[in-house]
């Protein structure tokens, strides 16, 4: 495909990052932030992250994933521990989320280290998942060869009955990773790609603020 995507122009004009109004604490700054994309109606799915890892080779990739929860430590997702992702964690634990809201004209980059969290608090959430899901998060051999849909929703059909009245079980290669953060960035996009970005770095313990240029 040959297309030309020169002419593609976009004003950023919704907003700022005065530097004054910016808290000392990102934990603090993406709270405020994350509260309006909850509330807006040009966001969809605030918690909607881009998760990018590395494999052992050194390439990078990128997939969107759910944000679950935020704590004092650091952000929480879950999957299937021997899928891609996982594989990737495992072999290099250093990791960046980001969330791009473009009907904010606002995005946060946050990179950190991935950890496995508790077998007990994975059992806590997969045990409040939806019984669809559950089912979902089980049938999978998340990022393994299938040879059709077709066998999928066999696999599907048969735990349906294999569980039926039974509570669902979590599987054991499945639950959540901790991301603790060292960097985080706050884009907010300005008129003349004059756009306002604000960085935090752990120092000694301490969160660092400085301003980037754009």
């Amino acid at each position: 495909m040959n297309k030309d995507l020169q002419a593609h122009r976009k004003s950023y004009d919704k907003g700022e990052l005065k530097d004054n109004l910016v808290d000392d604490n990102p934990f603090n700054q993406f709270e405020q932030w994350f509260a309006v994309a909850e509330n807006s109606e040009t966001v969809e799915e605030a918690n909607a992250m881009t998760l990018s890892t590395s494999n052992t080779s050194g390439m990078p990739r990128g997939r969107v994933v759910l944000l679950k929860e935020v704590t004092e430590d650091g952000f929480i997702f879950y999957t299937n521990y021997k899928s891609e992702k996982g594989k990737a964690i495992a072999a290099n634990n250093k990791v960046c989320i980001s969330f791009f809201w473009p009907g904010l004209e606002r995005q946060i980059l946050i990179m950190g280290t991935a950890h496995k969290i508790s077998e007990e608090k994975s059992a806590a959430y997969f045990s409040q998942r939806p019984r669809k899901s559950q089912l979902g998060a089980l049938v999978s051999d998340q990022s393994q060869v299938i040879a059709s849909r077709v066998a999928l929703e066999e696999k599907l059909k048969d735990l349906v009955l294999q569980f039926e009245g039974k509570e669902i079980p979590k599987p054991a290669d499945w639950g959540g990773y901790l991301i603790e953060p060292y960097s985080f960035e706050f884009w907010q996009g300005r008129q003349s790609r004059l756009h306002d970005r604000i960085e935090y770095k752990k120092d000694n313990g301490q969160w660092a603020k400085i301003r980037l240029q754009p």
